[in-house]
């Protein structure tokens, strides 16, 4: 066998993004949050850009700042001849009449100044609600964690040097729920200090707040809360003690025989016990809140919605008129007339593919009240199904276009605030034929188990008959998960006797 090299030629297709495309893309998905965070990273980038407020922003002259492609099927090999954008393949020219094309820019920019004055779109923001931000701005802490709370409680103690040491290391292995992960005899053995010591330290820990905490399994935690409140001859606690098993299983005959009470006296029990913390460091836990700013408001005017996009939330951006004293000064230098050209097109790009996102998400929204115009009026009840395709197909975009569009945006309509995507549901079909919205199905059966008799509590096969005679065809299987995603329990454990 002979080893050598040699040299081939083959065809392939791949798909070419331009630098140009990807930014259009990263603008049409990101936020309004993470939108500011892009344009001001092209502000550090580009010189050529600077910010206005709303008052002074420009508006796009759609004779001046070409259509741009659709972003979800770029062709292989993109060119932007007509917007006179430079790629990478394509050389930079010297300029020979940039004052000529400066000045059209200038003018193009007056003709920008009044487009977001003149949206639609209403003031949402009054001097009352400026005040209420800044005071719960003003009102924030810094959040105290659970580990932190119990070291500072060990310092209450009469805990000695030592003491305090192991009480550190044990408050090391609770975890953020309050529980102890580790064993008596595993901090012994890695300590070389007696169990009987650590024990005694963790019996201290028990007794700090919040009740409950340094417990190293449920039935302990719970046991806890009901010796610090002074209840472990009550009911609840022999339940908790013996019983645990059985309760976690909603026996309540077999609790009752073998407590030897009845069966109203242990559900009395049941009830108290479901009002404990099973989690005693939950409240120590620091949660991540999620401000979400609308991109599309949808107001009721007369018999028809209004649907306007949020303008105010986003950047305006305009080409500096400074940039036109800097070419005078470096009229003789065509590198540098070159690259005040290139950023000025790079300019004009980015303020034209925010024009186009938020043209491209309010047709969006207005496709999305067109067909769901029910839900609008009435409720969830009223929701039908929709998919992206159908949406695409009539904005004229791609299917991913609208992935992209609605991905992480959310709209504010008479019925609430409701994420883009939740408008997008499959369906069922009625007996009638007409389709009928998975989103509405749920909400049907869940009002269904609500005016159920707890005593005798619904399967999912007597759900799946009740729907029937509405004229909605399900299986028993699919009743069963959307009873989970509904955080409903199975039957036997609804049980109230």
């Amino acid at each position: 066998m002979a080893f050598g090299m040699q040299l081939s030629q083959r065809l392939s297709q791949s798909l070419v993004l331009a630098p140009q495309l990807q930014q259009s893309l990263a603008l049409l998905q990101a936020p309004t949050l993470e939108l500011k965070a892009l344009v001001e990273q092209e502000l550090q980038q580009n010189p050529v850009l600077e910010e206005v407020d709303g008052q002074e922003s420009s508006a796009s002259d759609d004779s001046e700042l070409p259509d741009l492609p659709d972003l979800a099927e770029p062709p292989e090999d993109v060119k932007f001849d007509s917007v006179d954008l430079p790629t990478d393949k394509e050389p930079v020219e010297p300029v020979d009449d940039f004052q000529a094309e400066f000045d059209k820019l200038v003018q193009m920019d007056q003709d920008w100044r009044d487009h977001f004055a003149q949206g639609s779109s209403p003031i949402r923001t009054t001097t009352e609600d400026e005040e209420k931000r800044q005071f719960m701005f003003d009102s924030l802490t810094a959040q105290t964690s659970l580990a932190q709370h119990l070291v500072e409680q060990v310092r209450d103690t009469k805990l000695d040097e030592e003491g305090q040491g192991i009480a550190e290391l044990i408050i090391g292995n609770i975890d953020d729920y309050g529980y102890l992960n580790t064993t008596v005899e595993e901090l012994a053995a890695t300590t070389s200090v007696p169990p009987e010591k650590i024990f005694h330290v963790l019996k201290t820990i028990q007794s700090f707040d919040p009740a409950g905490v340094g417990a190293r399994d449920l039935r302990e935690c719970l046991m806890l809360q009901l010796e610090r409140a002074d209840r472990t001859e009550a009911l609840e606690y022999r339940i908790i003690r013996d019983f645990m098993e059985a309760l976690g299983k909603r026996r309540i005959p077999e609790i009752a025989r073998g407590t030897g009470r009845s069966v109203d006296e242990v559900q009395e029990a049941l009830a108290t016990i479901g009002h404990l913390e099973p989690r005693p460091g939950r409240i120590f836990l620091s949660v991540v809140e999620q401000y979400v700013a609308p991109e599309v408001f949808v107001v009721k005017n007369g018999d028809d919605f209004l649907v306007t996009t949020n303008d105010e939330q986003i950047p305006h951006l305009r080409i500096s008129n400074v940039y036109k004293d800097l070419m005078a000064t470096g009229a003789d230098n065509a590198e540098v007339k070159n690259y005040i050209r290139e950023k000025i097109r790079a300019g004009k790009f980015l303020i034209k593919s925010l024009h186009q996102r938020q043209s491209t998400i309010a047709n969006i929204g207005k496709e999305i009240v067109k067909r769901q115009r029910d839900f609008m009026e009435k409720g969830v009840a009223f929701l039908k199904p929709m998919t992206m395709a159908q949406v695409a197909e009539v904005v004229g975009v791609h299917e991913t276009t609208v992935s992209r569009a609605v991905s992480g945006k959310y709209i504010e309509t008479p019925q609430g605030v409701f994420e883009m995507k939740f408008f997008f549901t499959a369906g069922l079909q009625s007996s009638s034929g007409q389709d009928v919205s998975n989103t509405s199905v749920k909400d049907m059966i869940e009002e269904i188990f609500k005016g159920e008799n707890t005593g005798k509590p619904l399967s999912d096969q007597e759900v799946v008959k009740m729907l029937s005679e509405k004229g909605i065809t399900i299986a028993r299987r699919t009743v069963a998960k959307y009873r989970d995603e509904l955080n409903i329990l199975p039957s036997n454990l609804r049980k109230v006797y």
